[in-house]
């Protein structure tokens, strides 16, 4: 099933053919928002240094499904692991005044810095931008927050639903004459990951060539707003404020999710009459043939109800998948809506390496998804399963960082490691 790589647990070794060898990243915070962009710099060779404290471990470990098993665990949970292969996983109480003592140490030797926390907080740690440039003047350091550090709603709570509330997607989602329909899952922070992976990018190529740091203010809700563009043209050239309208399109017809014999359903959708003519053929529905009213857009969408359901009936004799070939030879827009299990095994992911399998404590062996793209001569790849809570410490703050026997002992009698 799916692209199940065997390969180590711990993390996979760095090679100088990495497009991030040697760049190094902390990342504060929890969630999706701003460890899916650690995760994509940690697939192409950053070492990223995931941080949270044994008092508050990262929000997906405790209280997001889903678990391993339907049991909720700090070591069980899908999405902490889907967000957080490749990484090092450190514990460091944020509140302990030797352990902000020891990040601005650590600062010294990172390039990058990641946070997601509510505006304000990492300033009230100790730890905003004003000063951990003060100790490392070239540091690149990105917040991503729902509403961005400034402005009269900066600190409005909140997750995806509502985010994608704020953006307008809701109001568009739905049927007609029904309520707006929630989109399913933190929407906008992805699209804000893709926004924060390149913007922390073109910082670090600055920070190269110049030296110098930047500090990158992320809204989501902003970047929310460039995925219903057409929608804010339409009422800023129009005057006109689009309303949710089930599955029907402003330029295909028809176009819909119609059901199949298998239990399954396929989408299908015509961008032009001479697509619809080709879709009319390959239905070779009597009742359409004559029809001349059908010929045009217009046409179709004054009967888009009962051009539905005919499609519909069509569909309901035949399977989705032969249903999908019949209609790709002839170049009409169709396509399986695919389960959870179909993705697992789906060829064209398996072939494009997209699932990579690591074990993990309490797991076993996990698909961890690489990102959605790849580079030809330094290609990336799923290191390492996700890190348990705080299974890094002595690796990063003796191994690598180098601190020494005593002095970590020290610390950690301290409760920095907490």
């Amino acid at each position: 099933m799916g692209n199940e790589e065997n390969t180590p647990g711990d993390r996979g070794p760095r090679s100088d053919n990495d497009a991030l060898q040697g760049v190094t990243v902390v990342e504060f915070g929890g969630y999706a928002a701003g460890p899916a962009i650690g995760k994509y710099l940690a697939n192409f060779g950053a070492r990223v240094i995931h941080v949270e404290s044994v008092g508050r471990p990262d929000g997906f470990r405790l209280q997001y499904p889903p678990y391993k098993d339907d049991r909720v665990g700090l070591e069980r949970s899908g999405c902490f692991a889907f967000f957080n292969d490749s990484k090092q996983g450190v514990t460091i109480d944020v509140k302990n005044p030797a352990a902000v003592l020891l990040l601005y140490r650590l600062i010294e030797r990172t390039d990058i810095v990641i946070e997601n926390m509510r505006p304000g907080v990492m300033a009230r740690l100790g730890l905003g931008y004003r000063e951990l440039s003060l100790r490392n003047p070239a540091l690149v350091m990105l917040s991503t927050s729902n509403l961005g550090q400034t402005g009269p709603r900066a600190t409005h709570p909140g997750f995806g639903s509502q985010l994608s509330s704020l953006s307008g997607f809701t109001e568009l989602i739905g049927a007609a004459d029904g309520p707006p329909s929630c989109l399913y899952g933190p929407y906008i922070d992805m699209i804000a990951v893709a926004y924060g992976g390149a913007a922390v990018l073109a910082a670090l190529d600055r920070q190269r060539r110049t030296d110098q740091g930047a500090f990158i203010d992320l809204a989501q809700y902003e970047a929310g707003l460039q995925f219903v563009a057409p929608a804010l043209l339409g009422f800023a050239i129009n005057g006109v404020s689009p309303r949710r309208n089930g599955n029907r399109d402003a330029v295909a017809v028809p176009h819909g999710c119609y059901p199949c014999r298998d239990d399954r359903w396929i989408a299908i959708s015509c961008w032009d009459d001479g697509e619809w003519t080709r879709f009319a053929e390959v239905m070779a529905d009597a009742s359409l043939a004559p029809d001349g009213r059908l010929a045009t857009a217009e046409g179709r969408r004054a009967r888009e109800a009962a051009l539905n359901e005919i499609i519909a009936q069509w569909t309901r004799d035949r399977e989705a998948g032969d249903v999908a070939a019949a209609l790709h030879r002839v170049n009409v827009h169709a396509a399986v809506v695919n389960t959870m299990r179909d993705l697992y095994q789906d060829p064209q992911l398996a072939a494009r390496r997209t699932w990579q399998r690591h074990d993990r404590p309490e797991f076993g062996p996990l698909r961890y998804r690489m990102v959605s793209y790849q580079l030809g001569e330094t290609p990336g790849r799923v290191r390492s399963a996700a890190p348990c809570l705080g299974q890094h410490n002595q690796d990063v703050f003796q191994s690598w960082f180098g601190l020494s026997v005593d002095e970590y002992a020290a610390l950690s009698a301290q409760g920095v490691f907490s």
